[in-house]
């Protein structure tokens, strides 16, 4: 006789696999607005400007906006469901494009970081939505939910900037600056993600949850923010995934200017950060299955040394080899991948259905904070101690992760995340996606 969950799971099964493609379509047309956003900010912020001492601000502005857009998505999530919270995100990312677009035409720089800050909140959106993935699967698939969702902005990275000139040279040629162009991307494509969510994403992700996590909601009521910070599990997540992306953006974000200062061109350079980009995204499946089979805290272990790996790579790597400086960031691309994906679906297992999304949205806005103090850091370090201190420091940094988990795993509750799972041969361990 099939169990309440296998009739739970053939009665939910369309409409699962429906969100689940929405989800991951709608990551990939956010991420190709918000990529083509990023790749346009500095060049637009010195023509604005005048100069290139303001040129970062609006990256800045961006990762700003991440964060806060983090915390208001998981908290209107908790309030209203996913599909509002994703909407609500897209749809303040849309208004910051429009914003600066207008900064552009106008010349202004306060509109331009306005603007800016608010093309954020798309990219929270699309953060969001790897957690709305997992909701809807049992426990031992959430990490190839996680990553499929998380491969998805590998279109955005790839398709992204290609759609910069195109998208300057056809308004320049209704007399519109060049820059203004590749703001109005984010316009049609985050736009199309909030459109494609809002339409698609029925019933909420929280409604179509797996049984599994519907019966731990149904056991014990939320607890109060502070008491689920404390559990050793959350903490070790948040732990794991705050300083894999401190770690990556440390050194992600000197690098280009370090090759350009050894006299490699721009092509060198566009070549080492696709390598590190691909690293990121493409392989994202891949970690998924491997963290679904051994489990989230092997994975994290694996990730913390793939990142310690390439960081002492790249602190000892000569200055002119472009080969030993593309595996590097390839590496720290991959190291941040598996511990961004198990990382992720540790934080799940941690935390009821009615908890997750508040816990969700901090973690991911201490992510963005941390990415932000690294990205300024690294200028301050390589200015005064030079890029290979910055290669050691990323893998001084990684020690940490190790030591909360080696501290608290043996108070991790028993759950399929934090296990390795047996597959059988015959599971579509993709779920379809």
């Amino acid at each position: 006789m099939p169990s309440a969950i296998d009739l739970d799971a053939a009665r939910l099964a369309p409409a699962r696999l429906r969100s689940r493609r929405t989800l991951v379509t709608g990551v990939a047309l956010g991420s190709v607005g918000h990529i083509a956003a990023v790749t346009i900010a500095t060049i637009a912020a010195r023509d604005i400007a005048g100069s290139t001492t303001l040129a970062g601000a609006p990256g800045a502005a961006v990762v700003g906006g991440a964060a806060l857009g983090s915390a208001f998505v998981g908290w209107l999530a908790a309030r209203r469901g996913r599909r509002p919270a994703l909407v609500a995100g897209y749809g303040l990312g849309v208004a910051g494009a429009l914003v600066a677009t207008a900064a552009v035409i106008m010349v202004s720089f306060p509109l331009l970081l306005i603007g800016t800050f608010f093309i954020g909140f798309g990219n929270s959106s699309n953060q969001a939505s790897r957690y709305a993935a997992a909701d809807l699967v049992a426990p031992e698939r959430r990490a190839t939910a996680i990553s499929t969702v998380v491969w998805a902005a590998t279109v955005g990275a790839v398709v992204g900037p290609n759609l910069v000139p195109i998208a300057g040279g056809l308004v320049a040629s209704v007399g519109l600056p060049v820059n203004a162009g590749p703001y109005l991307v984010p316009v049609v494509f985050v736009g199309a993600a909030a459109l494609l969510t809002h339409l698609l994403l029925r019933p909420d992700p929280f409604e179509l949850a797996h049984a599994s996590s519907r019966a731990a909601a149904d056991a014990a009521p939320a607890d109060d923010l502070r008491v689920i910070l404390r559990r050793p599990i959350v903490i070790s997540a948040l732990v794991a995934l705050v300083i894999g992306q401190a770690v990556m953006t440390l050194i992600m974000t000197m690098t280009p200017l370090h090759m350009a200062t050894h006299g490699h061109d721009l092509a060198a350079v566009g070549v080492v950060i696709s390598a590190h980009t691909l690293g990121m995204f493409a392989l994202a499946p891949i970690s998924g299955r491997v963290t679904d089979r051994f489990g989230t805290v092997p994975v994290i272990f694996l990730g913390t040394a793939v990142l310690a790996a390439s960081s002492a790579l790249a602190a000892v790597a000569p200055p002119d080899n472009e080969a030993i400086l593309l595996v590097a960031l390839f590496l720290l691309g991959w190291g941040w991948n598996l511990g961004f994906v198990a990382g992720s679906a540790l934080l799940t297992s941690g935390v009821s259905l009615v908890e997750r999304a508040r816990i969700q949205g901090l973690t991911d806005a201490l992510i963005w904070s941390a990415a932000a103090v690294a990205s300024a850091g690294s200028g301050v370090v390589v200015a005064t101690a030079g890029y290979a201190t910055l290669g050691m420091l990323g893998v001084a940094f990684v020690l940490l992760p190790v030591l909360v988990l080696a501290n608290r795993r043996s108070r991790f509750p028993h759950t399929p995340s934090t296990t390795p799972t047996v597959i059988p041969a015959d599971m579509d361990v993709a779920g379809d996606i």
